[in-house]
């Protein structure tokens, strides 16, 4: 199951901003093998001993990671955290909705691809299946929000 919030919330619980949690928190832990393997498949960077990156570009710290490949380290690295999705394309979502138990916050769709099976409940309440109850689920979204003027 995925969870998706729509409405933003000032918790402890919540990260909103990810370069910014991910330079202070999550940079700092041990990198197991599979979110080594994720930063290759996001960025196409080598993680060293050392925490640098290797990348066509030249050789950085793991700071210099995409805000993206961040934001997917952030959920892996901290599953019972509700992790802001906005700055992610395509290439990551794409990842996020393949995942499974994890929790996010977007207020607004996006295009991207989502399993036929993954399962998705909006705001703890609607649950929804795949990409079509995904689309419907904020098709149904947008006409609320203008019919209460939000």
């Amino acid at each position: 199951m995925i969870d998706i919030y729509t409405e933003k919330r000032d918790s402890k619980d919540w990260i909103l901003q990810n370069d910014l949690y991910f330079n202070l928190n999550t940079s700092n832990e041990e990198m197991s093998q599979k979110e080594i393997d994720l930063i290759q498949q996001v960025d196409n960077a080598k993680l060293t001993p050392d925490k640098h990156i290797e990348t066509k570009y030249g050789l950085g710290t793991i700071r210099n990671l995409s805000s993206g490949c961040k934001t997917l380290l952030n959920i892996v690295k901290h599953p019972d955290k509700v992790v802001c999705v906005e700055e992610c394309g395509p290439n990551v979502l794409k990842i996020i909705f393949a995942m499974n138990n994890i929790r996010i916050y977007m207020s607004r769709p996006t295009l991207t691809e989502i399993p036929d099976d993954a399962e998705i409940r909006f705001n703890d309440s609607e649950v929804v299946t795949g990409s079509r109850g995904y689309n419907v689920w904020w098709s149904k979204e947008y006409e609320r929000r203008e019919a209460h003027d939000l």
